[in-house]
């Protein structure tokens, strides 16, 4: 090849150079576009494991040998909690309570007090699950028209006490004891509304009534 060539052949490639240099940076530009989109959507975001994990079930207080009041927006008290401990747990916002003693008041002055191994007390007060030889006592009541609504126990493992609407569940066997003798055992749970007076008994249910005693 000669002298002639050789410059004619540098000068065509250093035309073609020159052409490639002008999209050069719009090529680099590019690149790094596509290379900044696959990290974005490939790179793990700092502290999603945390975010998806379930919040820890660990109390952030403890009470010992304390009691607790509710009161209506009247400034009336609703009910009282006594227990020799308790725990608080922020996640569900609930009151574990070992040896817990209720007393609530009702709507009509009844009075229905309740007693356990271990109770799980929601935030207002309204519900309280009470486990391990769980007893609810409503005391005897004349209601406004008169009725004589004679006192009640209820024992069971498992009683499930609102507040509000005087209610009470169980799915455990439970007994119940009315009056001066009364007494029915249900092996599968029951559900009493004190509002509506409607106790229901739930599997194998028996009962002993006792004839009123003669006034002399």
């Amino acid at each position: 090849m000669n002298a002639a060539a050789v410059v004619s052949w540098w000068t065509r490639v250093r035309r073609l150079w020159d052409r490639l240099a002008v999209y050069l940076p719009l090529l680099l530009m590019g690149l790094m576009a596509m290379t900044t989109y696959w990290l974005v959507h490939n790179t793990p975001v700092a502290g999603e494991a945390e975010l998806e994990a379930a919040p820890r079930h660990v109390p952030d207080y403890f009470m010992r040998d304390f009691s607790v009041r509710v009161f209506d927006a009247d400034g009336h008290l609703k009910s009282e909690i006594v227990g020799t401990e308790g725990r608080h747990f922020p996640d569900t916002d609930t009151l574990e309570i070992d040896q817990p003693r209720l007393r609530l008041l009702g709507s009509e002055g009844r009075v229905t007090s309740a007693t356990a191994a271990r109770g799980l007390i929601n935030a207002d007060g309204s519900e309280a699950q009470l486990f391990d030889r769980a007893v609810v006592v409503r005391e005897a009541s004349t209601s406004a028209k008169g009725i004589v609504v004679p006192r009640s126990e209820l024992h069971s493992d498992f009683l499930h006490v609102f507040a509000n609407t005087e209610q009470v569940r169980s799915h455990l066997p439970v007994v119940l004891v009315r009056g001066t003798g009364d007494r029915f055992t249900a092996q599968d749970g029951m559900f009493y509304d004190n509002l509506n007076r409607v106790m229901q008994l739930h599997g194998r249910v028996r009962g002993t009534l006792l004839p009123p005693k003669e006034k002399k």
